[in-house]
């Protein structure tokens, strides 16, 4: 069973529509190793990433820190709202599945 931050529908910002061939391109890969390949949106992705590991209380390693603090260096200071949450898995329904496919987690 996929952990509840995996497909987190109570962050408005968790998931963003994106289309099949950048989700593929993602993957699993932090911030150090991959952005969205629009430069307008290298200052909202970062923000977002923090708000989500801040969110589910998720730990980053050096590399993904580092690449965290130079993406920084380059954006405007920004608040990075977030509300903790629920470690309780949200009911799994058919339909949510389907949609989830073509989100990015960010």
């Amino acid at each position: 069973m996929r952990p509840a931050r995996s497909a987190d529908q109570g962050q408005e910002a968790s998931l963003v529509a994106v289309t099949a061939r950048s989700n593929r391109s993602k993957a699993d890969q932090d911030p150090a190793q991959w952005l969205p390949p629009a430069a307008d949106a290298h200052c909202r992705y970062p923000a977002e990433w923090v708000a989500t590991k801040l969110r589910w209380s998720l730990t980053a390693d050096e590399l993904e820190l580092a690449a965290l603090h130079e993406l920084a260096r380059h954006c405007p200071p920004q608040n990075v709202p977030y509300e903790p949450a629920s470690q309780a898995a949200p009911p799994s329904r058919p339909e949510d599945a389907r949609s989830r496919r073509r989100a990015s987690p960010v």
